[in-house]
């Protein structure tokens, strides 16, 4: 396995167009050996994009990538035997015993025979399903799929990982349990590339990359990210009547985003000096009491909500 410091890849200015449309515009990233990197952003941002080119499924239109020290547009099929992919459908097959997927998936990745048993056998016991080699993959619930899923991904043993919506449709248990796997795996040396729409687990990852409209607006750590909304601000509003509150105050032009939780009006806005004496105003107005109104610290969620509103005003015409 590569060391720590290695990149395992490398993204320098990555443009892709289909047609008229620009999906990825200007992308350069790097990812470590040992270190688990998100990819985050709405359907259409552009991550599909680049880790089909990561994959060396599609070619970029311009810019460079390597994956492990392999240009993807080179030589796309000598990077396909350096990965392992797993997305939210799971490709596995529901009539084959679980050690029978895992021995269709060796053969698919041309490990030699003399080593297969001994990668089942070590994936097996990593991902918990030594007692359930002998059971059909149909029979099992929605996190042993899952990980029998991860199983079949790694059981070449590959230096990076990619893991599409991997945690999608089970239980918090189970993407909780999932994510230590998934920690044992970088442990051990590898680079993950993760996407999730579950903002919650953007805080598991070591470095993040937020992505709106085919562009990177975004790139560091979770708590770095966290310290960079400006003028931006998130705010929590108690009052008696928070209904009341949002339908006073959803239509400011400084807000770029409001919602109840419980007794609280959670709040982002934009230029918060500026403005937070008209939210007060606007309840006084409305005879809405103001039991307290505090700056909240920002989730990852939050961060990306700013960021992508300030990329579509930048964009504005």
């Amino acid at each position: 396995m590569e060391g720590r410091n290695e990149n395992v890849i490398e993204v320098q200015s990555l443009v892709k167009t289909f047609g008229n449309f620009t999906a990825v515009r200007d992308v350069s990233f790097q990812v470590e050996a040992g270190t688990i990197f998100g990819l985050l952003g709405p359907n259409g941002a552009g991550k599909s994009t680049v880790i089909r080119i990561l994959c060396g499924l599609l070619k970029p239109t311009a810019g460079q990538a390597k994956v492990a020290g392999i240009d993807v547009t080179a030589r796309p099929e000598a990077v396909r035997r350096q990965i392992g992919y797993m997305s939210q459908r799971f490709s596995l097959y529901n009539d084959l015993l679980v050690e029978e997927n895992l021995d269709f998936f060796s053969g698919i990745y041309g490990i030699p025979k003399d080593q297969r048993e001994q990668r089942k056998q070590s994936v097996l016991k990593m991902v918990g399903l030594e007692g359930r080699r002998r059971t059909f993959t149909h029979d099992l619930a929605g996190g042993w799929r899952q990980r029998l899923a991860l199983a079949c991904a790694i059981v070449h043993d590959p230096p990076l990982i990619f893991l599409d919506e991997p945690t999608s449709g089970v239980d918090p248990v189970a993407r909780r349990a999932f994510w230590d796997l998934i920690y044992q795996l970088a442990e051990s040396g590898r680079a993950l590339l993760v996407t999730t729409h579950y903002m919650d687990e953007a805080e598991y990852c070591d470095r993040l990359g937020l992505m709106h409209g085919g562009r990177l607006v975004a790139l560091g750590k979770p708590a770095a990210l966290k310290k960079e909304l400006g003028s931006y601000a998130v705010l929590r509003l108690k009052s008696p009547d928070p209904t009341g509150g949002m339908r006073a105050l959803e239509n400011k032009p400084y807000l770029v985003d409001i919602s109840v939780t419980g007794q609280d009006l959670r709040l982002i806005v934009r230029e918060k000096e500026n403005n937070i004496g008209d939210i007060s105003e606007t309840c006084r107005r409305n005879n809405l009491p103001i039991i307290q109104l505090e700056t909240l610290e920002p989730t990852v969620g939050d961060v990306f909500m700013v960021l992508a509103d300030s990329s579509s005003a930048r964009e504005a015409p």
